[in-house]
């Protein structure tokens, strides 16, 4: 089978529609991206829902607009017409020797199937794609798989299959674990599969064909040529947002989009966002953890998800790592730290640090112990026996240090306990890890969807409560959400509640707060989205979690009550961190 079309065009030679024949005998569309020269080159490749001929320009325009204002390196060198959402843009990649490779997943853009976001199929697509990749003729057999978001979080998915041509993951901001990361936060019902697969993934499902968008480039319909009725649409696709609905725990709808991570064995970055709650952090470090590889690295940044994987901090990092390992060259990877840290102070200011492990070694695991009557966070357990009740429909409970003396850093994932009650038979709560200035005023920081974020957030449904001991650790417990253990109204239950890795330099005068909370975080109200923009961005992006069916007010709209004694004395514990020993000269 022959590319739909072949052509020399700025400098690339690009194969259009190039089939790739899956081991059911589905043909999916490639686009192949490659230097002039004739010859064997290793391949940057990709595969997902996003239909590989549609402009990042033209279907994410707020996101554009503020990548090329904020980082106008992305213009220079390159025409951009070929850039697409959340991937690299071939003219600055075929220059330097590689092959780009996107392919349309099943079901999405050009290619036909059934549509089933991050199943066990789609990981075999992408496997089979891989070593098709890697058995061109002109192909060196090396095949790197790069890309943000949904094209990171199918790399841990296809590793542990160790396609024989698979030779190294970079890994940009890509959730790990589908129930705990993407689905459901804590066990409650995240509503951004079911926003973000209608704004994103069924406009461009294949067959959507002439009701869709067109190329800017070749002016064919991006979702195929082929052009179904809503009802055969509808019957060609997964409903991810009601699967997730429908299943409450992490069965084995679950257990199939959930990799062993321990089976990977390639080199791999992965790259965190420090303010990406919701999806964009705590995979990436669980991830490089759990990882079996032994070559492996991880990044930690800020700013929105797109930004530094297309700004020239980002790119010189990818080719540094895919030159090492594609190409073979002395990039100086084999001096790369092993954790590289953007630590975050006020006002999006960032240095960079090496570091050796996460988390740190030299962490000091500290309790802020909170305090009923002065609504504090303090040093010791205050011990009196008090409780504190707030709706669930309101702003909840705000706890606060006293200013800090000095500067401090805070880098490391976190957790709390606490004892609640309900007025009925469950609660959910959500977590914030939040900094106030001397004057009182919050301040927040540009996340990965948001502009307005908090230091950290972290969520858990009550009657999930119950701890696996062998996952557990301090400052990360882990939670098996495999039964529900209701409540008795008015009697409390011991809550365990992670809270998503963070880093930031409280400067001296600032304070920390935890607020304790039955429903999402929200600045102040107000809607801060961008022109163009596809969500409301009120601080935690499309990461809300308001669903009725999930959350009926009958249970959930009610009276949560914190517990307070010598027996239970409800703490923050956070990962304060000392500055790096300074190495003495012998």
């Amino acid at each position: 089978m022959q590319p739909a079309k072949s052509e020399f065009r700025d400098g690339m030679r690009i194969d259009w529609d190039a089939p790739i024949e899956m081991d059911d005998g589905v043909v999916l569309r490639a686009d192949v991206f490659r230097p002039l020269a004739e010859g064997r080159h290793p391949v940057i490749l990709s595969y997902g829902p996003y239909a590989k001929g549609l402009a990042f320009q033209d279907a994410y325009k707020s996101a554009w607009m503020r990548l090329t204002k904020d980082f106008p390196e992305v213009l220079q060198g390159s025409s951009n017409k070929y850039q697409n959402w959340e991937l690299v843009d071939p003219e600055k990649w075929v220059p330097d020797g590689y092959a780009v490779v996107r392919v349309d997943s099943r079901g999405a853009g050009s290619s036909p199937g059934y549509l089933d976001v991050w199943s066990p199929r789609e990981a075999q697509d992408l496997h089979d794609c891989v070593e098709w990749a890697g058995t061109q003729p002109w192909s060196n057999g090396k095949v790197g798989i790069n890309g943000i978001s949904y094209y990171a979080m199918n790399q841990w998915h296809v590793a542990p299959s160790r396609p024989a041509h698979l030779a190294a993951l970079c890994i940009w901001e890509g959730a790990a674990d589908y129930y705990r990361e993407l689905a459901r936060h804590g066990g409650i019902l995240c509503d951004f599969l079911q926003s973000w697969s209608r704004r994103q993934v069924t406009n461009v499902q294949h067959g959507v064909g002439e009701h869709g968008p067109r190329s800017s480039v070749t002016g064919s319909p991006v979702a195929g040529s082929q052009t179904l009725s809503e009802d055969e649409l509808a019957r060609n696709r997964a409903d991810v947002g009601e699967d997730a609905l429908r299943h409450r725990l992490a069965d084995d709808y679950y257990h199939a989009r959930i990799p062993q991570l321990d089976k990977i064995d390639v080199p791999l970055l992965s790259a965190a966002n420090w303010g990406g709650h919701g999806l964009h952090t705590r995979g990436n470090f669980e991830g490089y953890l759990a990882a079996g590889s032994r070559q492996k690295w991880l990044e930690v940044h800020g700013d929105t998800h797109f930004s530094h994987f297309y700004s020239d901090y980002g790119s010189k990092l990818q080719k540094r790592f895919f030159g090492h390992f594609l190409k073979g060259e002395d990039t100086g990877w084999d001096g790369q730290p092993k954790v590289m840290l953007n630590i975050r102070r006020p006002g999006e200011s960032f240095s960079l640090r090496a570091e050796n492990e996460w988390p740190l070694a030299r962490t000091q695991w500290t309790r802020f112990y909170l305090d009923a009557r002065e609504r504090g966070l303090t040093s010791e357990p205050a011990n009196a026996t008090a409780t504190l009740s707030y709706d669930t429909r309101g702003d909840g409970l705000t706890f606060l240090d006293a200013p800090m003396r000095e500067d401090t850093e805070i880098t490391g994932p976190a957790a709390a306990k606490l004892f609640v009650s309900s007025s009925t038979s469950d609660a959910d709560i959500f977590l914030v890890l939040r900094l106030f200035d001397p004057q009182g005023r919050e301040v927040v920081f540009i996340g990965t969807n948001d502009p307005r974020t908090p230091i950290a957030l972290g969520w858990l449904r009550a009657s999930q409560r119950k701890i696996d001991p062998t996952r557990s650790l301090p400052y990360r417990p882990w939670h098996s959400h495999d039964e529900e253990w209701p409540l008795l109204p008015g009697e409390p239950v011991e809550l365990d509640i992670e809270i998503w890795p963070t880093c930031i330099v409280v400067p001296a005068g600032y304070r920390l707060g935890l607020t304790v909370r039955g429903k999402d975080y929200e600045y102040d109200g107000s809607d801060a989205a961008l022109p163009h923009a596809a969500y409301p961005m009120k601080g935690v992006g499309p990461f809300t979690h308001t669903d009725p069916r999930d959350r009926p007010p009958e249970i959930f709209a009610a009276v949560n009550t914190l517990h307070f004694s010598a027996e239970r004395s409800p703490f923050l514990l956070l990962p304060v961190t000392p500055p790096k020993p300074r190495t003495v000269p012998a």
